[in-house]
This record gives C-alpha cells, structure tokens and sequence, in this order.
C-alpha cells in the first residue's frame, strides 16, 4: 500500500507543477495589456498630438437668379370728392321749407330749399308791367314818327318836330329793352327761391333750418353736395424718387407697361385692399417747398360709396417693371451695430459676410442693387450654428428642410 501511494503521488507532481505556473503568466499577459494600452492612450493624448477636425455643418443656402418684377411704391394720402359744390343763397328770404333727406343722394337740378317767393313774384308782375307801359309808348311813338314822315315831306310840319318824334321812339324802343330786362331778372330772382342742387352725388347735413333768413350778399351756405363715384386719392412723393424714377427708366433699369396709364392699388385703414383698381391722373408742376414733395392725383371708381372723402388711404404706384431684380429672402439678411444690412455668402467650403445694399422689400424677399451676384449661394437656414473658421456643407434650403 506504501509503494502504491507514494506512485500516485509522483504520477500527479508533474501536471499540478504546470498549473502553478500557468497561473503567473495569465496574470503577467494582463498586466502587459493593460501597460500597453494606457501607453498607447498617453501617447495619443501628448503635447504633440492634434484632435480631429470637426464635421462641417450643413446650411440650407438659395442660389440667386434674376427675375422680372414690377415695382411698386406706397404713398400715403387721402380721398377727396370727385365734385364739391356748396349750396348757397343767391336772393334774401326766409326759407320755408327743406326738401331733402340729411345723408341720402340727390340729382343734379333737384329741389333742396324752398325760400320766401313773395317779394320776387310781386317784383316780376311789376317788372311785367313796366315793359307793358313801355310797349305801348313805343306803339304811339311809332305812329306819331310815321305820320311825320309823310308831313315832313310836304312841308307840313317842320323838320324838328319830325326829329323829335323820331327820338321819342328810340327811347320808348329802349324803355322796352331795359323792361324786357327787368322781367328777366326778376324771372331769375324768383327762380332762385327753389334752390336746387347744382350736381348728382350725396348731400351732407342741413346748413340751415325753416325760419331761417338767408342772405345774397353773404351768400349763405345752406348745404353741401359731393359727387362720390368716382373719388379722388391726393397723395405726396418725394423729389428725390421721382427723379431716381425717371433715370432708370431712362438708363432701361426698368421699363414702363407701354400702356401709358400708371394703375395704382389703394389699401384700406384696415389693411384690406380696396377691390376696384384706379390710375394715376396727373402729377403736379410745383413742388412743395415746405416739404420736397410732388402732389399726385389718382382717380378710383366707387360705385357702393365704400371710400368717403377724408379717409386715410394709402395707394401703391406702379412704377415700372425690372427685367433682371435680385431678390433675397429676408430671413437671410441680418443688419449689423450701425443697422447697415449684410448677408452670408458661402465661398468654397467656408462662408464669408457680405455687406449688401436693399432698395425695397418686395414680399418676403428684399431687393438687393448691390454686394451679391447671380449664382451665388446665400445661407439662409443654419445661421445660428455658424462661428469664424468653421466648414460648412451647402445644401438647397427645400432639402434641408425636408430632412429634419
């Protein structure tokens, strides 16, 4: 038994021995790793070493193109009546009665007022009367002359008397012209007792009420009346944009419709644009000097009496079309400290500011006259992810858009 045991114990010695010394080595092998790969990071992050550039970043930009676009120019003014007549006395009188409704229409040649005819009918029988008298002289002057003129010539009676006959009727001739005057003007006088309105259109309040006396000497207002379709619009622009207006046109920066007639588009108080386009009437030949300015007069059809005199317009002016505008959107331009716009341009795979210079906006985009060009790529979407220096990957702005 001795013997048996004692060749287990050395048939076992040799693999147990083994074992013992695989164990150090696993530990050494790890160990080894680990030293490796915390030189391996010491020496990536040395002094010496420089990170990785950052990815560029993606900016929706529009390539800008030249179109055709009419220009256009808001000018405030204000509506005023086609026609403004004021009703007033023409003879002294009390008025007896008022034939017309405050605020409603009237026709031209309607009856507004009706004044004392009393004293006028009285004046005209007597003014008839006169010329009667004076018809009747003439009738005996006449006579009288014609039986002289055959005495005369026998000698029957002498020459004066026959002169004198003569005269007489001339003057009874002209004491029936100056009758035929009176009964004219006194005609005119009682027909100036129905005063009637003088145009068609809208008659505002009552100047004045029955028992009222009207005067011909202060030419009493007693009513007003505005002709309302069409109506004026009377607006102002300046010197300087008529002036800069007509060198583009004359340099072909734009060019005119070919029509001749400038429409003209009028925006409510409310910011509702009026339905019925008008044109533009003339321009006037005197500029302001208190303002620089040149009065414009359009003219505009109002056939439900939507625009009143007085109200608070503004009207945009065609001025004429540019064949090659320049626009940008809006969201792409920023102004700087001093409020002067600029824009950021990408160029190669960096982007560059561009100080630019707008005339005008025209929808959501601005007219820009100088700093950018055609085929250029404007960033328009991005722009707060933007720092100097950094790359950046253009892309169209409907794309980039569409991938978020």
């Amino acid at each position: 038994m001795m013997s048996i045991s004692l060749e287990v114990t050395r048939m076992a010695t040799p693999s147990t021995t083994t074992a013992r010394m695989r164990a150090p080595l696993r530990t050494r092998g790890r160990r080894a790793a680990a030293l490796l790969a915390a030189c391996l990071l010491a020496a990536g992050c040395g002094p010496g070493a420089a990170p990785p550039p950052p990815a560029p970043v993606e900016v929706g930009v529009v390539i800008l193109e030249t179109t055709p676009v009419t220009l256009t120019r808001e000018l405030p003014g204000r509506t005023s009546a086609y026609r403004v007549a004021e009703v007033r006395a023409r003879v002294n009188g009390i008025v007896l009665k008022r034939l017309f409704t405050e605020g409603g229409d009237v026709r031209e040649g309607q009856a507004l007022f009706a004044i004392d005819a009393a004293p006028y009918r009285a004046t005209l029988e007597s003014a008839k009367a006169q010329l009667a008298r004076a018809e009747a002289q003439v009738t005996n002057a006449k006579l009288l002359a014609d039986r002289y003129a055959d005495l005369v010539a026998s000698n029957a009676v002498s020459r004066q008397e026959y002169d004198t006959a003569v005269a007489s009727l001339k003057t009874a001739e002209a004491d029936v012209a100056a009758g035929h005057a009176a009964v004219d003007a006194a005609e005119i006088n009682l027909g100036y007792t129905s005063v009637t309105s003088p145009v068609s259109g809208r008659i505002g309040r009552s100047a004045v009420t029955e028992g009222a006396y009207v005067q011909q000497s202060q030419a009493t207002l007693l009513a007003t009346v505005q002709q309302l379709d069409p109506v004026y619009v009377d607006v102002t622009q300046s010197v300087v944009e008529v002036l800069r207006l007509r060198r583009d046109l004359e340099e072909g920066r734009l060019k005119s419709d070919g029509k001749g007639e400038a429409k003209v588009t009028l925006l409510m108080e409310d910011g509702r644009e009026y339905a019925l386009p008008g044109t533009l009437e003339f321009a006037d030949v005197t500029v302001d000097p208190t303002t620089g300015s040149i009065p414009l007069r359009a003219l505009f059809p109002n056939p439900k009496r939507e625009l009143l005199p007085g109200m608070f317009v503004r009207a945009r002016l065609e001025e004429g079309v540019n064949p090659e505008a320049l626009l940008v959107p809006q969201v792409a331009v920023s102004r700087d400290q001093k409020g002067l716009p600029f824009a950021l341009v990408v160029s190669g795979d960096k982007f560059e500011r561009r100080q630019i210079v707008t005339d005008r906006a025209i929808g959501d985009s601005w007219l820009v006259t100088s700093g950018l060009k055609v085929g250029e790529q404007v960033i328009v979407d991005g722009l707060q992810k933007l720092r100097p220096g950094v790359a950046v990957k253009p892309v169209p702005s409907g794309a980039k858009q569409a991938s978020r």
